[in-house]
């Protein structure tokens, strides 16, 4: 069944806050040195994502099956960053699937929807990063349409 993608509202913050906080669990359990984990991740994060629902040039999208949320995108346009060598840009931040509903086209309809919510905004170019370890994630984007440009390294 395809995925119904729609904006997110304030009433589905508990629901992102969970996903949210599974996200950074499996940064944190990938490498706990670079990815921090903080007490009350998830209300952290529904906290930050009642701020950005609203705001201008920041998009949150739901993805729904069989009624329930199944996943998350998180995008924002971004001015030009001298530090990153990028003019201005779309930049996609997260996108988390629940286990349950992933290779189920969840993803690829959060990516596509939120690239066509940042192109409506204005972007002609959006970057993402990704964990070097999270091939199924690296397959996702590139089959979307994204390239690797840069690579991260962290010493700890």
């Amino acid at each position: 069944m395809e995925p119904r993608i729609r904006r997110a509202q304030p009433a589905d913050l508990e629901r992102l806050g969970q996903l949210a906080g599974e996200l950074v669990r499996i940064h944190h359990r990938t490498d706990p040195s670079r990815f921090l984990l903080v007490d009350e991740v998830e209300s952290g994060y529904a906290r930050w994502f009642a701020r950005e629902i609203g705001r201008a040039g920041a998009v949150i999208l739901v993805a729904e099956q069989d009624g329930a949320i199944a996943g998350y995108g998180y995008a924002t346009i971004e001015g030009r960053d001298w530090n990153a060598l990028l003019d201005d840009h779309g930049a996609i931040h997260d996108v988390m699937v629940d286990e349950r509903a992933r290779r189920s086209g969840v993803g690829r309809a959060l990516m596509t929807a939120l690239s066509t919510e940042l192109a409506a905004l204005g972007a002609t170019r959006i970057v993402l990063s990704t964990m070097v370890q999270n091939e199924a994630a690296q397959r996702l984007f590139a089959a979307c349409g994204f390239r690797p440009t840069m690579l991260e390294m962290t010493r700890s």
